[in-house]
C-alpha cells in the first residue's frame, strides 16, 4: 500500500464524489427525459438532447468515476482488493461503464437520429437503462456507506509462514 498525503486523498475522495453524483445526476436526467418521452414529449426534440447528454457527458463521466475509483482504492487503505465490498462496486462500475459505452450510448445516438421513429421497445429502453443505472449507484454508495463483508482473504506471505516444528527442535 502507497501512503498518500491526507490532501491528496481528500482531492481523490473529492473527485470520486463530484464524478459519481454527476453520473447520478446524468442518469435521473436520462430517465426523467426519457419518461418525459412515454408520457407524451415530443421525441423529435427530447431524443437529440438525451443524444447529446449521453454522448458528451455520461460516457466520457463513466470512464472518469471508473479511473477516479480505482486511483483511490489503490492510494488508500482500503486497497482494491482488501475488502469485499471494494471489490462489488468495481465490478458494479465497471459492467455499468461498459454498458455506458457498449449499448446506451449508441442508443441514446440511434434515439436522437431516430426521434418520433424510435419504435417503443428501444423508447422503454431509455427509461429502464438509467433506472437500471441509477439503482446500481445507490447499491454502490450504500456500500460505500456501510462498508459490509469485510476483507477478502489474504495470502500468508512465505517469509512469515510459521514452519512446523521438527522433532528434538524447539520452535523459534
Amino acid at each position: 500500500m502507497t501512503r498518500i498525503p491526507p490532501g491528496t486523498r481528500k482531492a481523490l475522495l473529492t473527485a470520486h464524489l463530484v464524478t459519481s453524483l454527476g453520473w447520478l445526476g446524468i442518469d435521473l436526467v436520462l430517465l426523467t427525459l426519457g419518461v418525459a418521452v412515454l408520457r407524451g414529449a415530443d421525441p423529435t426534440v427530447v431524443y437529440p438532447v438525451t443524444a447529446l447528454l449521453g454522448t458528451a457527458l455520461f460516457a466520457p463521466l463513466s470512464v472518469i468515476v471508473w479511473l477516479v475509483g480505482v486511483v483511490s482504492a489503490l492510494l488508500t487503505p482500503w486497497g482494491l482488493l482488501r475488502h469485499r465490498w471494494v471489490l462489488v462496486k468495481l465490478l458494479i462500475t465497471t459492467v455499468m461503464v461498459v454498458l455506458v459505452l457498449a449499448l446506451l450510448t449508441p442508443n441514446l445516438r440511434a434515439a436522437g437520429e431516430l426521434g418520433a421513429a424510435l419504435p417503443a421497445r428501444d423508447r422503454a429502453d431509455l427509461v429502464i437503462a438509467p433506472a437500471v443505472s441509477t439503482t446500481l449507484m445507490v447499491v454502490a454508495t450504500v456500500l460505500s456507506t456501510y462498508k459490509p463483508w469485510g476483507r477478502l482473504r489474504r495470502a500468508v506471505p512465505v517469509a512469515t509462514r510459521r514452519r512446523p516444528a521438527v522433532a528434538g527442535r524447539r520452535s523459534a
